[in-house]
């Protein structure tokens, strides 16, 4: 009876150890598949590997390396019923079940990108509908590396009312807009982290090659030589706030929060430390397109983010070996401060026209649209000024949503944007400003044209009155008489009404090419 038990016990340990091939966690159940392509399916296991898909009498085979990995090239069918694909080696196999072909997007950036649908606005009403099979979700859990890695951790899950909660309201109310249009499923992979900075998701290549660039690994060298410094720090940070803790709890009030520890102290800040663990092993996996809100962690440096961001999006084009890949982005909200003095019940005072790092952030993000295949999602309507995560995500999905339907599947008769600025003429003491995507025609929310400033050859400016006059805006001041530029929503928390007649707002922009605040700061 004994040696029966052993015997037993061997032989679960032997097939546990030795019979099942293993696949990466985007390989599994409820994936989607991209449609009408051609994918890759990979992993490891031992001698042949056959891969056989249910939607093909086709069977395909790869020989494992000397480390056991392999890799095959699947075509997949249009979209339809779900599919399943079984996986055999020399030691036994696996299947993978209820595969859809459909459209995969990739949902990247920091905390706004990240931010669930649960927090979001109007989410009672839309966690409770959330009942799609055919949209699937796939969160990427945060991980950082110093190393590219082979793995993430993640699964995916059928979209429905528990699933869809923690997920990213952006990425699913993207998915919503293109489900209703096209019909087909939809896959999202969630890949975001609160926090950080765009050369957190760049590999090392891309800032070692360009001078503009290698200065921010300069600065992540610094940072870890200053380890032991930034540690005291928070130290005694951490000493402050436990003492305010300890006095709220006796007068009775609501605890401060913990503070984050400094940026010194966070490994996921660093250059290439996401794109290493979060970003690299997803570059098999076959997507349409990128969507992607971030660049709240970069304002410091705007400036260098026009040369960043567009290497980001170039760089990862050539990883997933499609050049032309659609990457769709949101534009920063507006904001005032994080922690006001003042009750948020106050509304931000509206000051004098100056210099500002938000605005030097969107100008840069504007000028990304000289890529092609980009398109970019203003929500300067709907930021809020005491937040800097604003809760109306479903206008940033939708917004996002236009251009992928326009651009991306070719859906005619859609505004993909509010008017971005085209050019500008000096009209004596006026200057006349053009704008494209007009759609049938410029508007102001409000009794006249609002955000406006001008300014002459002493690169002061001021305040102006604005007029609408077709696809033109003509602005002007009594205080400049012979105006040589203009500006529009250029601050952190702008006020500014100018739409075009769908109802999408016009972006922050400047005509002058001025120094700003972050032009030397690298």
């Amino acid at each position: 009876m004994k040696y029966l038990q052993v015997m037993v016990i061997l032989s679960v340990f032997s097939l546990t150890a030795f019979s099942q091939i293993k696949l990466p966690s985007l390989i599994s159940d409820n994936m989607v598949i991209q449609r009408d392509s051609e994918i890759s399916l990979w992993g490891s296991g031992s001698g042949k590997v056959t891969v056989k898909p249910s939607w093909t009498d086709e069977t395909y085979t790869a020989d494992c390396d000397s480390e056991g990995k392999w890799l095959v090239k699947v075509k997949t069918p249009a979209a339809g019923k779900p599919c399943k694909i079984d996986f055999t080696d020399a030691d036994g196999s696996v299947g993978v079940a209820n595969v859809l072909p459909g459209e995969v997007w990739l949902c990247a950036g920091q905390s706004n990108m990240q931010f669930n649908l649960s927090r979001s606005y109007m989410s009672n009403s839309e966690v409770a509908l959330a009942k799609y099979p055919d949209i699937r979700l796939f969160t990427v859990e945060p991980a950082y590396a110093d190393e590219p890695q082979t793995e993430c951790a993640g699964r995916w899950y059928l979209c429905d009312s528990e699933t869809v909660r923690g997920f990213s309201a952006v990425g699913y109310f993207f998915a919503k807009e293109l489900y209703a249009y096209l019909g087909v499923p939809i896959g999202l992979i969630d890949n975001s982290w609160g926090g950080t900075p765009a050369q957190s998701w760049v590999k090392r290549q891309v800032l070692e090659s360009d001078d503009d660039l290698k200065p921010i690994l300069a600065r992540d060298m610094e940072t870890i030589a200053n380890k032991s410094v930034y540690e005291k720090e928070y130290e005694q940070t951490l000493k402050v706030w436990q003492q305010d803790v300890d006095k709220a709890k006796q007068l009775g009030k609501t605890a401060p929060v913990k503070p984050l520890p400094p940026m010194g102290l966070r490994p996921q800040n660093r250059s290439c430390t996401l794109y290493n663990a979060m970003i690299y092993p997803l570059l098999n996996y076959k997507i349409k397109g990128v969507i992607w809100y971030q660049g709240e962690s970069n304002v410091d440096r705007a400036y260098q983010y026009r040369e960043l961001f567009a290497s980001l999006i170039e760089s990862w084009r050539q990883d997933w070996n499609d050049p032309d890949m659609p990457f769709y982005f949101v534009q920063l909200a507006s904001f005032y401060i994080q922690s006001p003095n003042e009750h948020p019940a106050v509304w931000p005072a509206k000051g004098e026209p100056a210099d500002d790092v938000w605005a030097e952030l969107r100008e840069a993000q504007l000028m990304t649209l000289k890529l092609k295949n980009t398109g970019m999602a203003c929500i300067i309507d709907i930021g809020e000024p005491y937040d800097i995560h604003p809760s109306n995500k479903l206008d940033v999905g939708r917004r996002l949503s236009l251009w992928a339907l326009s651009g991306t599947y070719g859906i005619k008769d859609i505004v993909v944007s509010g008017p971005l600025y085209k050019s500008f003429a000096v009209e004596g003491d006026k200057i006349r400003v053009s704008f494209d995507h007009t759609a049938g025609g410029l508007m102001a929310k409000g009794a006249a044209v609002e955000g406006f400033q001008i300014a002459g050859e002493d690169k002061k400016f001021v305040w102006a009155d604005a007029v609408i006059e077709g696809d033109t805006v003509v602005v002007s001041s009594e205080a400049v008489k012979m105006p040589v530029a203009l500006r529009y929503a250029w601050a952190i928390w702008p006020y500014c009404n100018l739409f075009n007649d769908k109802g999408l707002p016009a972006s922050p922009f400047r005509t002058d090419d001025w120094k700003g605040i972050t032009d030397d700061l690298h």
